[in-house]
């Protein structure tokens, strides 16, 4: 999505209880891409796998598709790389 200044409140994002900017689903799913921040309307359902008080540069920071953690190999740390 091209970047949009045109941004409608009600639309597009509304104000929390807190003064805070809350973007809808809408707008979300018009962005194309999960920012994985855990969005209150994250059309991904990203915000059930999210802590939002985390931030989304932490969540993902163990997360490894290259590591078997059933592997019951042990570590050794006299071994070089």
């Amino acid at each position: 999505m091209a970047a949009d200044n045109n941004l409608k409140e009600g639309e597009d994002f509304y104000f929390n209880d807190k003064g805070q900017v809350v973007f809808t689903a809408t707008y979300l799913s018009k962005r194309g891409w999960c920012c994985k921040s855990g969005c209150t309307n994250c059309p991904y359902d990203y915000h059930q796998q999210a802590d939002p008080s985390v931030p989304s540069e932490f969540q993902d920071h163990w997360e490894s598709k290259d590591f078997d953690f059933d592997d019951d190999t042990e570590f050794d740390p006299n071994l070089d790389d």
